[in-house]
Order: structure tokens, then C-alpha cells, then sequence
């Protein structure tokens, strides 16, 4: 891999310099940053990443390579890269494939040997925002350019973009009995969620996020997952119309992150832009419900509007759990429907599990319907 000078442009004219590999155009998206340790293999193909630039804060990245088993989606997402540095040798454990063989194989743009501690800090002071990633034979006004042509996430409908093109099923594993049926609606799911309700004995069909309410019911699924998804979620067509249907049908209804915010516009409330958003496998949320402090994984850059404590506009929505840095709502459940969600990765990939048994819960309330539709 051949790396020249390089630089990334932010859109308030600040420049970080380092060298660049990657395609010979520049790339533009927006700068974020994401503080987990470990885990870039899961960042590289999170969907909820398409369109951003990832600046990793942990200094070094791909000690450990490449492993097919991390994967969390059909093909990497992230518009650029940006590490300080880029590690081609493996320090233990099997690969099968180095940080930067992968990176040239998918054509990434990255941003090696910048000063991503400093990059970090401008972002949390002046907020996420547009960028370019270019090389030095790209003078920085043609990089502006581009920069400016570049949309703004606020009112970008991503989710579709990343969504899966045809419905596919996914069957648990042999020895497991079969319960029933999970459909996913997917706004740019990871598998790792997809791989716990399997666990637990579910058939999981994942179907387009514009797929029509009507044939949704006609699954006659057990519940309905809205996953994770990149892009504002004010912008995703049809998406409360479809969710209100689904609800309005008694079926059971879990979502995790853009799922979150879905849910919540669904039931009257509104979403805005958080300043940098919330990135890392690090984020304290209180447990209103058990008074628990849970560690979390997360991947937002909107939240859901409150007044004095209140979901802003949530007909018969309730907050469960709390962001414990900014105070932001991390979870929702409604108070008269089988209806709950959280903002943050509860399938932790990458991160910690302290949130995996969001995933019990929704299989204790699929079963629960299942038996009292059965009396």
C-alpha cells in the first residue's frame, strides 16, 4: 500500500495534514469521531457510518487484523478513514486479512499519521460537519468545491440507501427448536443483531425499510425489529405511517437506535441533530427501571426532543433510560402498547454487553403475545 501526503478538509476551512491512500477522487462525508478501543472491523461496515468520515480515536488500529466473523453488513460503509496509526502486522490470534489489505481491497480513503487527538477535540468543540479527504495533488480549492456540493445529514434520508434491495430469511441454528418469526425492517441493520434472535430460536426475515404495512401483517410475524440506520430520521419516507400500523395491530415492536427515533416520531415526537453525536463503546445511560448504570455502545448523531423531562410531543411514551454524559433520552417504552426501544447498541458489536438483555426482553414480550393470543 502507497501512501503520499494527504490532508482532510473540514468545512470551516480547518485542514488536518497526514499521508493518504485510497482512490485517486476526493471523498467527502461527514467528520465524526468514535471512541471504542477495539472494533474497527464493525465500524469499517456498520451502515449507521454510511456517508461519514470515522476519525478513530485510539491511537493505533489493526493490531489484530481482519476476521470474516466481524463483519456486520454486506460490504463496508464508511465514506473515509481517518487513524493515526495503521498497523499491518498481526499480533496474535487468527486473520484473514490485515487492516490495510482490507482497506485496499474496498478502495477505503484513508487518512494515516494525522493528529486525530487534535481532529477529535475540534470536532467536540465545533461539531460534526462536512469534510474531504484528498490527496496533495488535489489543490484544497477543488477539495472546497466538493465540500460544498457535499449534503448536510440534516434532512438526508440514508437509511433506504443502505437498506436491503430484496427480502432474505435467515433460519437458527439446527439443534434449535423453531419459536416463530422475527421480521427485521431494515434501515441498515448489523448481524450481530440479527444473530441473537436466531439464538433464541427465531426465524428472522429482513425486508426492505419501504416495504408496504400491508405486507408486513400478512407475515403474521411474532414482532418486528427497526434496526439501526444511518441519516436523519425525520427524512425516511413512510416510516411513521408504517410503524403506526404495525402498532395499531398489536404486534410487538423493539428498535435500537434510528429504530429508536422512529418509534418515537411515530408516536408524535420529534427528533433533532445532537453537536457530535454520541460514537464509542463508553457512554454511561441510567436504567430507570432498575437503577442500574449500564456501559453502551453507541452510533447516533440525533435525539429525541424533551420538555421538562417529558418525551417532547410522545402520545403515551415514557423514558426508560437516560444518558448520564449529556442527559439525552437512551431508551423509550410506551405506556398502553407491546412498543419499546433504546438509542444505543444493545448487540455490541463492537462493545460491551451489558445491554444484551433488551434482546430477552423482546422475546419474553413476543411470547407473552403469542400465549394470549392463544387463550
Amino acid at each position: 500500500m502507497q501512501a503520499r501526503p494527504g490532508y482532510l478538509l473540514l468545512e470551516d476551512g480547518r485542514r488536518f495534514d497526514g499521508r493518504y491512500v485510497g482512490p485517486e477522487a476526493e471523498t467527502a462525508g461527514e467528520a465524526v469521531f468514535t471512541t471504542v478501543m477495539t472494533g474497527y472491523h464493525e465500524v469499517l461496515t456498520d451502515p449507521s457510518f454510511a456517508s461519514q468520515i470515522v476519525v478513530m480515536t485510539a491511537p493505533m488500529q489493526g493490531v489484530y487484523g481482519i476476521r470474516d466473523p466481524d463483519v456486520q453488513s454486506r460490504r463496508p460503509w464508511v465514506a473515509g478513514f481517518v487513524v493515526r496509526h495503521l498497523s499491518s502486522d498481526i499480533g496474535s490470534g487468527p486473520a484473514d486479512a490485515t487492516l490495510p489489505e482490507y482497506l485496499a481491497l474496498h478502495g477505503i480513503p484513508t487518512l494515516i499519521d494525522a493528529d486525530t487527538r487534535a481532529l477529535t477535540r475540534h470536532i467536540r468543540d465545533a461539531g460534526a460537519m462536512r469534510a474531504v479527504l484528498a490527496h496533495e495533488g488535489i489543490p484544497t480549492r477543488q477539495a472546497a468545491e466538493r465540500l460544498a456540493a457535499e449534503p448536510e445529514m440534516s434532512g438526508r434520508d440514508l437509511a433506504t440507501a443502505v437498506s436491503t434491495p430484496e427480502p432474505y430469511e435467515l433460519a437458527p441454528p439446527a439443534e434449535t427448536a423453531v419459536h416463530g418469526l422475527v421480521l427485521c425492517l431494515d434501515y441498515g441493520v448489523k448481524s450481530r443483531s440479527l444473530d441473537l434472535f436466531l439464538r433464541e430460536g427465531y426465524r428472522v426475515r429482513v425486508v426492505p425499510c419501504d416495504t408496504e404495512a400491508a405486507d408486513l401483517l400478512s407475515a403474521r410475524p411474532d414482532g418486528v425489529f427497526l434496526s439501526n440506520g444511518p441519516g436523519d430520521p425525520e427524512a425516511v419516507p413512510g416510516a411513521v405511517e408504517r410503524i403506526r400500523a404495525l402498532s395499531d395491530a398489536g404486534i410487538p415492536l423493539f428498535g435500537i437506535c434510528l429504530g429508536h427515533q422512529l418509534i418515537a416520531r411515530a408516536f408524535g415526537a420529534r427528533n433533532y441533530k445532537l453537536p457530535y453525536g454520541h460514537r464509542g463503546g463508553n457512554h454511561p445511560v441510567l436504567n430507570y427501571g432498575t437503577g442500574a448504570v449500564e456501559i453502551t455502545s453507541q452510533n447516533h448523531g440525533f435525539a429525541v426532543e424533551e420538555e421538562d423531562g417529558r418525551i417532547k410531543g410522545g402520545d403515551g411514551l415514557e423514558v426508560t433510560h437516560r444518558n448520564l454524559n449529556d442527559g439525552t433520552v437512551e431508551g423509550l417504552v410506551h405506556r398502553e402498547r407491546r412498543v419499546f426501544a433504546v438509542q444505543y447498541h444493545p448487540e455490541s458489536a463492537p462493545g460491551p454487553h451489558d445491554s444484551r438483555y433488551l434482546f430477552n426482553r423482546f422475546v419474553e414480550t413476543m411470547r407473552e403475545t403469542a400465549t394470549s393470543a392463544t387463550r
